[in-house]
């Protein structure tokens, strides 16, 4: 099955050459690719792509903030920040804006592909040395997580996985169900929770 994809990019040639690299691959199409916030957000909720590359240095309205409008108009869109940044501030203003998952530009090209498929799938793909900075982050801020008002015993189990950052496929053969069953009740915690992504129902949790 195709996965399409759409660039929001500033950089000329790393925008082609993403382009070039997606349309090259068996299974991927680059289906739109631009340079500013402006431009993504007439078009992607029009195309509605299974996952945006989404820088987060962009003139005018950064990346940032057009991964936030992205999610409110097209919830189902996956986002992934493909950036030079490293800094927390960018990090977890990326990922509290709905992002899916966050890698570094000089990551492998198959890398990207993977990480694509994986957030495509519920996954939360991110380089090692920011998912350490995020777990280290979440540890300083929030002591004991806490119990969250109104979930029920297995979706609460299900947060407590997340929060240690195991798949939705890890998760699924930790309690002994199918994938499935994980994905509807993680739904069902997106939207007890009133969040969009697995990243802010940790985040919330661990509050």
């Amino acid at each position: 099955m195709m996965t399409s994809v759409a660039i929001v990019e500033d950089n000329n040639d790393f925008r082609a050459t993403l382009a070039r690299y997606l349309n090259e691959a068996p299974g991927y199409k680059c289906v739109f690719a631009c340079s500013t916030s402006e431009e993504a957000l007439q078009k992607i909720p029009r195309l509605l792509p299974d996952v945006v590359l989404m820088d987060v240095h962009l003139p005018n309205m950064s990346g940032v903030d057009c991964t936030r409008r992205l999610k409110e108009l097209c919830p189902t869109v996956q986002i992934l920040i493909l950036t030079v940044y490293e800094d927390n501030e960018k990090i977890f203003g990326a990922l509290k804006a709905g992002a899916g998952g966050y890698l570094l530009k000089r990551a492998d090209p198959a890398d990207i592909l993977r990480a694509i498929q994986d957030v495509k799938q519920g996954g939360a793909p991110m380089s090692n040395q920011i998912a350490r900075r995020v777990v280290q982050s979440f540890r300083e801020n929030s002591g004991a997580a806490a119990k969250v008002e109104g979930l029920s015993q297995r979706e609460e189990e299900i947060l407590q996985n997340l929060s240690k950052g195991y798949s939705t496929k890890e998760i699924a053969e930790r309690l002994s169900v199918s994938v499935n069953t994980v994905r509807t009740h993680l739904q069902h915690i997106y939207d007890k929770l009133h969040v969009r992504s697995r990243t802010e129902a940790v985040a919330k949790f661990l509050q």
